[in-house]
């Protein structure tokens, strides 16, 4: 079977492999993504703004002894202000990340098959 890439098994891969995305390997070990576009970056920071109003908005209703099919009612809000976020990621890094490394061939497709499958199982919990 072949090697799932994480984050760590990512930066140990030898130049040239991977999962074709343009990634950089950052100081503190993780990944950075390059040529992000510019819209889709502003667009996803003003909704993860909105988020953490309305988790501070939930917090609040806690503190201030709300009724519980209310503040559930908010969960559920933040929960699908969430996974638009990660369906607008999924959708960039499937039109970008996974189109460059399939079309790119030379090994580069089938570590991507790999990640996306390990992500979709991963959200699908």
């Amino acid at each position: 079977m072949p090697e799932i890439l994480t984050p760590d098994s990512h930066a140990a891969l030898p130049s040239g492999s991977g999962c074709g995305c343009s990634v950089q390997e950052s100081l503190d070990g993780g990944r950075k993504a390059l040529d992000v576009d510019p819209a889709i970056k502003d667009r996803n920071l003003k909704r993860l703004r909105r988020i953490e109003g309305q988790v501070r908005g939930l917090q609040k209703m806690v503190d201030d002894d709300r009724y519980c099919a209310d503040i559930m009612t908010q969960i559920s809000s933040v929960h699908e202000a969430l996974r638009a976020v990660g369906r607008e990621l999924m959708r960039n890094h499937l039109k970008h990340c996974a189109t460059a490394a399939i079309s790119a061939g030379n090994g580069e497709a089938e570590p991507m098959y790999d990640e996306l499958i390990e992500m979709m199982y991963k959200l699908s919990r």
